[in-house]
């Protein structure tokens, strides 16, 4: 009798932990959700500046963005053709714990890597960070605003060696695909 009281306890002792762990299941930072307007499917047609990422020209390109595992992180995957040639990067977004903000990490395909911290602020989004193009590393400020009704976006990048003088880059008009074509 003891052994069936015993396994009964055991069973509604295991039966509850599994109960508080799915109510206390971790949940991704709200900051990180406010990263939500750029959700989607975006095309976009932009300049780029003469200057020391590269020649003036026009470029367009395709841009993704999805929440990837469980919603802790955004994925932006880009292609783009024109006055660099044809680029592609892969970027996620997730928020730091430690340091409380929202960190980016990407790679380009012609292996330079991409990386900095995240601003929100309304519909307003600033990346500043780091870029390596051609070899060189740059500090990087990418300033993202999203329309209202959250169907185009403005970019505007700057580029500087030191901090201190910033150098356009690049301009883009993004609009919303709807839907997403398929591929």
């Amino acid at each position: 009798m003891k052994r069936i009281a015993f396994l009964v306890g055991l069973v509604v002792l295991v039966f509850a932990v599994s109960i508080w762990a799915q109510t206390q299941a971790p949940k991704p930072d709200p900051e990180l959700k406010k990263l939500d307007i750029m959700v989607g499917h975006w095309t976009y047609e932009g300049e780029y500046k003469a200057g020391p990422g590269g020649p003036n020209g026009k470029a367009k390109g395709e841009d993704r963005i999805q929440w990837i595992l469980g919603g802790f992180f955004l994925q932006d995957q880009e292609i783009e053709t024109g006055a660099l040639g044809d680029a592609r990067m892969a970027v996620l977004f997730a928020y730091d714990p430690v340091k409380k903000n929202i960190v980016i990490s990407g790679l380009m395909n012609d292996g330079g890597p991409v990386s900095g911290i995240v601003e929100i602020s309304g519909e307003t989004i600033t990346l500043d960070g780091k870029v390596v193009l051609g070899g060189k590393e740059s500090l990087l400020r990418n300033t993202y605003v999203v329309a209202a009704d959250r169907m185009s976006m403005t970019q505007k990048v700057e580029m500087s060696a030191d901090g201190k003088t910033w150098t356009p880059f690049f301009d883009a008009l993004y609009t919303k695909v709807k839907p997403a074509p398929k591929k």
